[in-house]
């Protein structure tokens, strides 16, 4: 890295936003998009900076799968919002995907780890 340059932003791995905002609710409860979108940022100590479209694009297709569903309510700044929620099919799919993320992970884990010889 060039001195005085700031590190990029990474691009969030195909496939791993979903994951992301599932737990993301598991974990908050009902959140509308930006809130989910902050919380994903701040949890990657904003490595991964998320724009509204791709988030909302995730929240319709998770809403569409019926993993979430949405209410509307009124935002901490008093304006109307749609609020997400995880439904029991989410939760359990949830804990499928998050399961095969770890198994993935240790296999890369194991695989970039130099031979020990």
């Amino acid at each position: 890295m060039a001195k005085g340059k700031e590190p990029s932003r990474a691009e969030v791995l195909h496939g791993t936003l979903d994951l992301m905002v599932l737990q993301t609710l598991d974990g908050l409860g009902p959140l509308h998009g930006y809130g989910i979108a902050r919380r994903i940022e701040q949890v990657s100590e904003d490595a991964l900076k998320l724009n509204e479209g791709t988030v909302h694009a995730a929240l319709t297709r998770l809403e569409q799968r019926r993993l979430i569903s949405a209410t509307w309510g009124l935002s901490e700044n008093n304006r109307k919002a749609r609020f997400y929620n995880l439904t029991a099919l989410g939760r359990r799919q949830l804990h499928r995907e998050a399961e095969q993320w770890s198994r993935m992970a240790g296999i890369m884990a194991r695989l970039l780890r130099p031979s020990e010889r």
